[in-house]
């Protein structure tokens, strides 16, 4: 993967696709948990791969090429939010539901509306912790804050979570 990223960062454009690809269903996820409609989280694919490759020169550290494309995806998704905010919507009965058929949509929809309820900053940590996977140390990186910021905020937003989760009924105890 190193030698793929160097050869990206020289110009080689079949390097930078297999690169991408590679990664291509994580973004996706990503974008796709932020802007919660199928057709935005394409398009926020889509401009991470346009500023990746117009600034993979500019990576440093190859190791940390997957969090560098994250952090791409998150501002992109959030550039996509701010522009929603300013469309007002006539009909909200027809906006797209999120999940799968084969998860129960009263809870996805239950838990796509507490992950709306948290702030930005509260969202990108859950999402980073549990959806990615990734360690604190590396949201830490990502985010460019203390440790401690991350865990706070992390914490809060979980505790947010499981009071909203009690206050809907869907708690199990």
């Amino acid at each position: 993967m190193k030698r793929l990223i160097q050869k990206a960062q020289r110009g080689n454009d079949q390097a930078f696709l297999k690169i991408f690809q590679h990664y291509e269903a994580d973004l996706y996820r990503m974008a796709y948990v932020y802007v919660k409609n199928p057709d935005d989280a394409l398009d926020v694919v889509q401009e991470v791969a346009y500023q990746a490759f117009k600034r993979i020169g500019t990576l440093r550290e190859p190791q940390f090429l997957k969090t560098w494309l994250m952090k791409i995806a998150i501002n992109c998704a959030l550039d996509v939010m701010k522009k929603r905010k300013n469309v007002i919507h006539l009909m909200p009965e027809f906006e797209e539901s999120i999940g799968s058929t084969e998860t129960d949509y009263a809870i996805t929809m239950t838990l796509a509306d507490m992950m709306d309820s948290l702030h930005e900053d509260e969202r990108s940590v859950v999402v980073l912790k549990y959806y990615q996977d990734y360690t604190f140390q590396q949201i830490s990186d990502l985010l460019e804050w203390p440790i401690g910021t991350v865990k706070t905020t992390l914490y809060r937003a979980v505790d947010k979570l499981r009071r909203e989760w009690k206050e809907v009924d869907c708690y199990g105890s």
